[in-house]
């Protein structure tokens, strides 16, 4: 590790080939967004990781997850993907942290697989997808879920997936672009509004890619309630307040325009900084860096607060 590297990633992806195969099996309905997966192995993120000068990242799975109809071979396949990301933390353990991967919708099995991860493979969280088949998070389909998590006061990483509404608009264009975001704001929005979050008060939400589109919303659903009589009838403050408790991270969000407005609505030392590798590929992370190096983005205190020192609140391990 370079002696310069100090950011804590919370974004960052395994792609076992294992698992690849099982997405291509499972059908075209469930295959990868930008329609191929990029080249993956521990050495070219460790590579990735020196060059941005990461020290650390916390890994997880992207969108589709592992359930594709059959909740057995979602737990198996589940259960081989952590064992995957521990061989990883286990090898290189200053580099690598986790999320479990959980096999969604089946709730019974993937409260067992949390146990099984942060029990016993002693990962740093779990990932969630932003919703499975047509439910988002925050439906009481997986209250089961998360109360477990709130019980142990886990972190949760929500990652977009790919919603079947969304594949069904006929635009040409990939969903990385665009469906992606709506998909995580809609299950912010229904955590935010359902009530999850007070429901729920010890879990740690971590939105992807800033929230989505929902920094950009904020006042707009702030002045909801005054709108239609069917939502409960918080206030504005209210609101607000509940956009601080998630924590958001920076993947393909950098700019000035997206952070300009994550700032306005977030607890700044709940930004976390986040590559999106390999999906976003190297080009893409260094291009972050250079956003985020920008003094009209952030000052350098904020900065090296979104680099590692807030990311240390939820993982303390790594401070060392």
């Amino acid at each position: 590790m370079p002696p310069e590297a100090h950011r804590i990633d919370v974004h960052l992806h395994i792609l076992p080939p294992f698992y690849a195969e099982a997405v291509f099996a499972a059908g075209p309905a469930f295959g990868p967004a930008i329609g191929a997966y990029p080249p993956w192995s521990p050495e070219l993120a460790l590579e990735v990781m020196d060059a941005n000068g990461i020290a650390v990242a916390i890994t997880s799975l992207s969108q589709p997850g592992v359930h594709f109809g059959d909740a057995a071979r979602a737990a198996a396949l589940a259960r081989r993907c952590n064992d995957f990301a521990a061989e990883l933390a286990a090898r290189w353990p200053a580099r690598f942290g986790a999320f479990a991967t959980v096999p969604l919708p089946d709730v019974d099995g993937a409260i067992a697989e949390v146990d099984h991860a942060l029990d016993v493979l002693r990962f740093d969280g779990v990932c969630l997808l932003a919703s499975y088949g047509d439910r988002f998070l925050g439906d009481a389909a997986f209250d089961p879920l998360l109360d477990h998590l709130d019980r142990r006061g886990a972190v949760v990483f929500v990652h977009p997936n790919f919603h079947p509404s969304s594949r069904a608009l006929g635009m040409r264009w990939p969903g990385f672009m665009v469906e992606f975001v709506f998909d995580t704001t809609r299950a912010a929005v229904n955590l935010l509004f359902s009530g999850a979050l007070e429901r729920f008060p010890n879990i740690r939400f971590i939105l992807a890619h800033a929230g989505g589109v929902l920094p950009y919303l904020a006042w707009r659903l702030s002045v909801a309630p005054m709108i239609d009589r069917r939502l409960e009838q918080r206030s504005r403050r209210e609101i607000l307040a509940g956009l601080r408790r998630f924590w958001y991270d920076t993947a393909l969000s950098a700019g000035p325009q997206t952070m300009g407005t994550l700032t306005q609505v977030a607890d700044p030392a709940q930004i976390l900084f986040g590559s999106d590798w390999p999906f976003g590929n190297a080009r893409v992370v260094a291009e972050s860096l250079t956003s985020l190096a920008d003094p009209a983005v952030l000052d350098d205190r904020a900065r090296a607060e979104i680099d590692r020192g807030n990311a240390l609140a939820l993982f303390p391990r790594f401070a060392a």
